[in-house]
């Protein structure tokens, strides 16, 4: 009987979100109908939710969130200056006429923007309109094209600074002081976003390395499926030398030194180094001469919409998992991850391919705001590191997006690529990548020094 109701809590939310409501006011709204229902047949005293308002205000008042707008505004803005176009058109000066060199571009490219922007959707569309045209001119396979734009594209996801990573840093913080708390640990250890970007650095750039290798045995064993460039890519710019490459690399790798470097080095954090980069962005925009009021006005207005919805997701799942707690259901959890054959390996495992189901049918706002406090301070308890635990969440997400026939990615590419490129050839295409990245979760399960070593050099 303990199970039942906050099982019926996620089957009820699963059913509305079905009828295409917003996620925020679904998880709201769900969570008030069963606290009505909890109230009036005594399963839930009114003491059970007056903790609503003091979560709400802990949410306005996060000065780490700051960094999720100062982020978007980063990547939108990136989107909308055509950065990512010089990158590429640099790329393909640079390894072009090698067989695969094109492929190789769009990687580095896929990681760059990553480690600029973070932001999933707008990587796989930018890429997707500015790339896959040119490699089917080219001769590249359909389905090897757009394989290699989805799978680049999500890598925003683990590469910092994601927007992913802020927001499980700020969950997974709460989540492990919950842990030590019920542990009767007083004199508490903390994680922090920075802990978990520069967690996530090594992972992603292994992940980055295992895409590069697969590329690479392709063109040494299909070549004909990655043909090499002519000499003139067709904008006049095929005889341009290294100089001419280099000058739309650099801007960008600035950008991201001065990001990155500075939380690396102590000398920022997440939200500081965020409002560098939103700045550095403005500076990268002007000197494209692509900023002017318009522009400015669409990147604030997308920066707004995003933000509204993340802080809309974050109050909506808040209620959710208070209602769903005041249920008895975090108990629940508890006694079945106990009753699991393997301890926390068992609890592990299960929770990872929940997060994985679960990533078909939501967004990682939702799964983080949702399911990572409720298994979090669980998991957490049986000894998992907190930093190994949030890059872990963030590469099976990832691997979730990819994954046919949910992925999110492939909806995003689906919508930009030409008529010519049919669903399967997507589907097809990201099969290898599936594989890659789940070669990179075990991996990572078998070497947690990857995502622990070096934030514990750096911060001890």
């Amino acid at each position: 009987m303990d199970m039942i109701l906050p099982l019926s809590m996620f089957l009820a939310v699963g059913l509305v979100l079905l009828s295409g409501y917003p996620v925020a006011f679904c998880l709201g709204g769900v969570a008030l109908l069963f606290a009505v229902g909890g109230l009036a047949t005594g399963v839930v005293s009114v003491n059970d939710l007056t903790f609503l308002p003091g979560r709400l205000f802990g949410i306005i008042s996060n000065t780490t969130l700051i960094a999720v707008p100062l982020f978007v505004f980063m990547g939108v803005m990136l989107e909308k200056s055509r950065v990512a176009e010089k990158l590429l058109a640099s790329m393909g000066l640079l390894f072009g006429r090698l067989p695969g060199g094109l492929g190789f571009s769009i990687i580095l490219v896929g990681a760059l923007l990553a480690a600029s922007t973070g932001i999933v959707g707008a990587t796989v569309v930018t890429m997707g309109l500015l790339t896959l045209p040119t490699m089917l001119r080219r001769g590249y396979q359909p389905s090897l094209a757009t394989g290699l734009i989805c799978a680049t594209g999500t890598l925003g996801q683990i590469i910092p600074p994601s927007i992913a990573l802020v927001l499980l840093g700020d969950v997974l913080s709460t989540a492990y002081q919950e842990a030590q708390l019920r542990q009767g640990a007083w004199a508490l250890e903390t994680v922090s976003v920075g802990d978990l970007f520069v967690g996530a650095l090594i992972p992603g750039l292994v992940l980055v390395v295992l895409y590069l290798i697969y590329m690479a045995a392709v063109s040494l064993l299909r070549p004909e499926q990655v043909p090499a460039l002519e000499r003139d890519d067709g904008n006049g710019n095929g005889r341009a030398g290294p100089m001419a490459a280099l000058s739309g690399l650099i801007p960008p790798l600035l950008l991201i030194l001065a990001v990155l470097g500075s939380i690396l080095a102590g000398l920022a954090t997440p939200t500081e180094a965020a409002g560098v980069g939103a700045f550095g962005t403005l500076i990268l925009a002007a000197a494209n001469r692509h900023l002017n009021f318009t522009i400015l006005r669409e990147t604030v207005h997308g920066t707004a919409r995003l933000t509204s919805m993340v802080f809309m997701i974050m109050i909506g799942a808040s209620l959710f998992t208070m209602v769903f707690r005041a249920f008895g259901g975090e108990e629940a959890v508890q006694h079945l991850f106990d009753a699991l054959p393997g301890g926390v390996l068992g609890a592990t495992v299960m929770v990872m391919l929940i997060i994985f189901l679960l990533g078909f049918i939501l967004d990682f706002i939702e799964i983080t705001f949702v399911v990572v406090p409720i298994v979090g301070p669980i998991l957490l308890g049986m000894g998992l590191d907190p930093i190994w635990l949030g890059v872990m969440i963030a590469l099976n997400l990832q691997t979730s997006f990819l994954t046919p026939p949910f992925g999110i990615a492939l909806f995003y590419l689906r919508g930009v690529a030409p008529p010519e490129v049919r669903t399967t050839h997507i589907y097809r295409g990201v099969v290898p990548f599936v594989f890659i990245q789940i070669i990179m979760l075990g991996i990572l399960a078998l070497f947690p020094q990857l995502a622990t070593w070096l934030p514990h050099l750096l911060y001890g």
